[in-house]
């Protein structure tokens, strides 16, 4: 027995030098993404402390007072709790509920494309709101909707579907959908590149038997395209899932007002107000991991279920 342990352990060592012998060119070009990942995502992580500590300027990060679990204790006690993890669970539910279907219809539509000049304009006319930025894209969203000479607005009043004194952006109940449909504007031709490539990798013989069985459009895609695309869709959903609450701060905090403030306060804007504005880092650290450690157990239950059902999962 111990010369099979002796022996097991020595192979081993061999094998592992066999891998990274006939390897290592691989692992050098992963080598600046794993070194990247380090230094901004693994590094920044000894500032995790700064939650359980009461923040001193004078004694740096890791010179403060220990206080345990105050700052959580807080943030849970205060009045801005459950509004923040409110609005930013609606925000980003609504966001992957109505977000996420929206690439994989429009990737099977333009899969339908035959004529390759018209495949061509459209991913092109769709990707482009992609390259927008934030800032431009909020202030196109001011301009048209806009209570006085909005083109949006002014559509909305004459279809009756909104009142002739409503402001979308100062209302409150609005907020979330202007969000949610604007960013799936801008973010759904780009996301649906992904299905597009898992789409061309079908066998187009399929397609043939399709035809031949007198298939329709919207039958192919549900029995060919749909069920191609399916593990890219499960790994992309445990991925949203893990983000579920890590909505983004920047267009959020362009788009607030005093107005629709019930309704666009977060838990990203939340930091930014009183972590950062006020000083109170240590309080703005604990709030920013508790965010982090939902987004970690979304993560893993998604991926549980996941796994359970398709088979497919990210571990």
């Amino acid at each position: 027995m111990k010369y099979l342990r002796v022996n097991r352990t020595v192979s081993g060592k061999k094998g592992f030098c066999h891998y990274i012998a006939h390897t290592w060119q691989l692992w050098l070009m992963l080598m600046p993404a794993m070194v990247y990942i380090f230094i901004f995502c693994y590094v920044p992580m000894y500032g995790i402390q700064l939650a359980f500590r009461e923040y001193n300027f004078s004694a740096g990060i890791t010179g403060g007072k220990f206080v345990g679990l105050k700052y959580f204790r807080q943030y849970f006690e205060s009045p801005m709790f459950f509004t923040t993890l409110k609005n930013t669970f609606l925000i980003s539910a609504a966001s992957i509920i109505v977000g996420f279907p929206a690439p994989i219809f429009l990737a099977m539509v333009i899969n339908q494309i035959k004529m390759k000049l018209w495949k061509k304009t459209v991913q092109t006319i769709v990707y482009i709101p992609y390259f927008i930025s934030v800032v431009v894209m909020v202030s196109m969203l001011n301009i048209m909707l806009s209570n006085s000479s909005g083109v949006i607005s002014n559509l909305l009043k004459s279809l009756h579907l909104v009142n002739s004194k409503v402001n979308l952006l100062g209302t409150a109940s609005a907020f979330i959908p202007v969000y949610v449909l604007s960013g799936v504007w801008q973010s759904m031709g780009w996301n649906s590149i992904i299905y597009i490539a898992a789409l061309s990798a079908v066998d187009t013989q399929l397609y043939d038997a399709c035809k031949i069985d007198g298939a329709n459009r919207m039958q192919t895609m549900r029995h060919i395209d749909f069920p191609a695309v399916m593990p890219t869709i499960i790994i992309l959903l445990i991925m949203n899932m893990g983000n579920i609450l890590n909505v983004g701060f920047d267009k959020i905090y362009l788009m607030q007002n005093s107005l629709n403030l019930g309704a666009s306060q977060v838990i990203s804007t939340y930091v930014y107000d009183v972590g950062i504005k006020s000083s109170q880092f240590s309080f703005g650290s604990a709030v920013g991991l508790f965010n982090t450690l939902i987004n970690f157990v979304f993560l893993i239950i998604t991926n549980y279920i996941a796994k359970r059902t398709s088979g497919t999962g990210l571990m």
